[in-house]
């Protein structure tokens, strides 16, 4: 994966707003979530919600679809799962075994 396309992705879900929004997506699954319930759920003004969303479609880590007159957002699973990938594919190869068992300190 590109480093041009996971490094605004990350400066994205860098924002806790924003990781809140796209945790909210990510648990609501396929079916995704109308943006009215995304502003209730969150608690913010309708122009912040905007606001955020447009970024995170912007880099590609949701989508977004008119169902009449509701606009459904989703987390786009595909960019997720290759954001996940970048940061774990190479995880310990310069040391030649990987134990992440370790916590979190």
């Amino acid at each position: 994966m590109n480093t041009e396309i996971i490094a605004p992705q990350l400066e994205a879900l860098g924002n806790a707003r924003r990781l809140d929004l796209y945790r909210h997506l990510v648990r609501a699954g396929a079916a995704g979530l109308p943006v009215g319930s995304l502003q209730e759920r969150l608690n913010i003004p309708a122009s912040t919600l905007s606001h955020h969303l447009k970024r995170l479609v912007s880099t590609g880590l949701v989508t977004q679809e008119r169902q009449s007159t509701v606009l459904i957002c989703r987390a786009h699973y595909p960019a997720m799962n290759a954001l996940v990938g970048f940061l774990t594919d190479e995880c310990c190869a310069d040391e030649g075994r990987c134990d992440t068992r370790e916590s979190a300190a």
